[in-house]
């Protein structure tokens, strides 16, 4: 599909761009010969304070759908101004299409950012929850039962990030190692395999958690939570993982409320290595199944078997962790039958978190390198949305309620990720990470530091790590400086 996207509105074609993203799933923008030729004239007065978005649709230079959006213009500062610019810009680009295309299945209506709930919340602290409501409703055109699940969990985290104190931070450590790779994955990770040589990746990855713990101790930061993700941290054999943990919680002295560690592949997890876990302190653990079907863990390219899942779960159910398990819906080849199946075998484990993903097509994964074999067996938007709601009436049965949530590019249906949990066992770091509530520390190559600024507006500002392992390894002195500057300044 070749698209001509023509607009005065200079800066703001990457977001023009994901709400075009919504009714068509693959697309290429062209200067000439478009299927379609779309104009967004963006124009403001100031006598009336307004300012507006006329959109025009074009089909071989004949208009085929047209819409204009307007909403008042008088704003206090220039952020904020260019937030309701790129506002009133997206919902008329929506509406257009939507129009042209009313069939398109588009839940959040013209919400395409990550964190709906951390709007929703925005908008109740500016306005009250009533018009916050009638936002999203009549303004961004949300289905009532996304709003409805938005609002359950901006009440849930409500009591936890009133727990927040001014000094509170969380700490990130990434291990970018698997077993294998899988076939939906965009994370740079490095398949580790018997002649990889980890150890000049610890080294300095415990120089980077030595320099940072350091660092935060100075300013007098209060660890909140720990969270060691990847890739996969269990990749680590047992000498290599007891090395790491002594070594953050020495420098760090504490793991604050929560300690977690992603042990995602099942064969990647021993009695071992559990116990070593166990005995620094982890209180979580997350083991992702992903799916339960043999041949679907077969054609994602995970090294496990369904029996593996179910092995690790006792293992260290055995020892007291709280567990979270991960699936995807909308896998390759997998029926609402399938995945129904996989609902119904994670709900025989007493696991306290269980995290829904909506299959995303990710630029840098093997899936969207040949997206044209696989597309046949991609089920479509209806199917999609029936399997998160076959989850949400097994995460109910379960006794779990929403908790936190977000979205991404190229999912399926242009539905969401959720995380279910029991009363009391909320994944605090998630919370604080994806609501971007508190600072994060992050060690490790592709983790992304973030200060929170929390003023008259909130204001984040991140600070990356290299994705690349060689060159995390390189940079370490001047990533220390990047995150000294971060954390010293005042502002």
């Amino acid at each position: 599909m070749n698209l001509q996207l023509i607009t005065n509105l200079t800066g703001f074609e990457n977001d023009l761009c994901d709400v075009i993203r919504l009714f068509f799933e693959a697309f290429e923008l062209v200067s000439e010969n478009p299927d379609y030729e779309i104009k967004l004239e963006y124009s403001e007065n100031s006598e009336s304070e307004n300012m507006q978005a006329c959109v025009e649709i074009l089909i071989n230079g004949e208009q085929v759908s047209h819409y204009q959006h307007s909403m008042a213009a008088n704003f206090p500062s220039t952020l904020e101004k260019k937030r309701y610019m790129k506002r009133v810009a997206k919902i008329s680009l929506f509406r257009a299409l939507k129009s042209l295309l009313p069939d398109t299945f588009t839940p959040w209506g013209s919400l395409t950012g990550i964190r709906p709930t951390h709007l929703l919340r925005e908008l109740e602290e500016e306005t009250n929850a009533e018009q916050a409501k009638e936002m999203f409703l009549q303004h961004f055109d949300v289905e009532i039962a996304k709003y409805e699940y938005a609002k359950q969990i901006i009440d849930i985290q409500k009591p936890i990030i009133q727990s927040i104190k001014p000094n509170d931070i969380d700490i990130y450590i990434g291990i970018p190692y698997c077993k294998t790779k899988c076939l939906y994955c965009s994370f740079p990770s490095a398949v580790r395999t018997k002649r990889t040589d980890m150890g000049e990746y610890i080294n300095a990855l415990k120089s980077d958690i030595s320099q940072g713990a350091t660092l935060l101790k100075s300013i007098g930061y209060s660890i909140r939570s720990i969270y060691i993700g990847g890739g996969t941290p269990t990749v680590l054999d047992e000498n290599e993982l007891y090395d790491l943990l002594s070594h953050t919680l020495s420098c760090y002295d504490t793991y604050g409320l929560e300690f977690t560690v992603e042990a995602g592949r099942p064969d990647t997890i021993t009695p071992e290595k559990l116990k070593i876990l166990k005995n620094a302190g982890v209180t979580r653990l997350s083991i992702n199944p992903q799916t339960m079907n043999e041949s679907t863990l077969k054609t994602i390219g995970r090294s496990h078997s369904a029996k593996d899942i179910i092995t690790a779960y006792e293992q260290a159910k055995a020892l007291g962790f709280d567990i979270n398990m991960d699936i995807i819906a909308c896998l390759p080849y997998e029926s609402e039958a399938d995945f129904a199946h996989t609902l119904n075998e994670i709900s025989k484990f007493d696991i306290e978190n269980l995290t829904v993903h909506t299959l995303a097509i990710k630029r840098a994964s093997t899936l969207k390198e040949a997206i044209n074999d696989w597309k046949s067996s991609m089920p479509d938007s209806e199917t999609a949305n029936n399997m998160l709601n076959m989850a949400h009436k097994t995460a109910q049965i379960m006794q779990m309620q929403p908790y936190y949530m977000y979205r991404q590019k190229y999912m399926r249906g242009n539905l969401e990720n959720i995380g279910f949990a029991k009363a009391g066992k909320e994944c605090i770091y998630n919370i604080d990470m994806m609501e971007e509530m508190t600072s994060i520390m992050a060690h490790g190559a592709g983790a992304m530091t973030k200060r929170i600024y929390k003023g008259s507006s909130l204001r984040v500002e991140r600070l990356p790590n290299p994705k690349d392992i060689k060159t995390y390894i390189n940079k370490q002195q001047a990533l220390f400086e990047g995150k000294e500057k971060l954390f010293r300044c005042r502002q």
